[in-house]
C-alpha cells in the first residue's frame, strides 16, 4: 500500500495548543488553517485548544510551550512547537506530499 493511499482513507487528526488570545497564538492558528486548507482539504480534523482554558489537557500531553501543534493520527505522533510559519517544514513532520500545481 502506498502512503498516498493510506493517506487518502485516513484523516489527520492535530491538536494545536495555544496560550489564550495572543499575537503569537492567533498567528499559529491562521497559520495552520491556511496550511490544512491548502494541502490538506478535507483530510483533517484540527482541534485549537487554550492551555490557559483547559491547563489538564496541556499537563496530560506535556505541553511545556505552545504554540504547539500535535499530529495524534495517523501513527507516529509528532510535535511542532512555534507559530507554525515554516510551511514546508510542518508538511515534512506530518509526512504531506507538496502538490505540484
Amino acid at each position: 500500500m502506498s502512503n498516498d493511499s493510506s493517506l487518502a482513507d485516513e484523516k489527520i487528526v492535530l491538536r494545536l495548543y495555544i496560550t489564550g488570545a495572543t499575537h503569537h497564538s492567533m498567528q499559529a492558528v491562521r497559520n495552520i488553517q491556511k496550511l490544512c486548507e491548502e494541502y490538506l482539504e478535507n483530510s483533517y480534523d484540527l482541534d485549537i485548544i487554550d492551555v490557559y482554558q483547559q491547563p489538564y489537557l496541556a499537563k496530560e500531553k506535556q505541553i511545556i510551550a505552545a504554540p504547539t501543534l500535535i499530529k495524534t493520527q495517523p501513527y507516529p505522533v509528532r510535535r511542532i512547537v512555534g507559530d507554525m510559519s515554516d510551511t514546508e517544514k510542518i508538511l515534512t513532520v506530518l509526512n504531506v506530499q507538496k502538490a505540484t500545481k
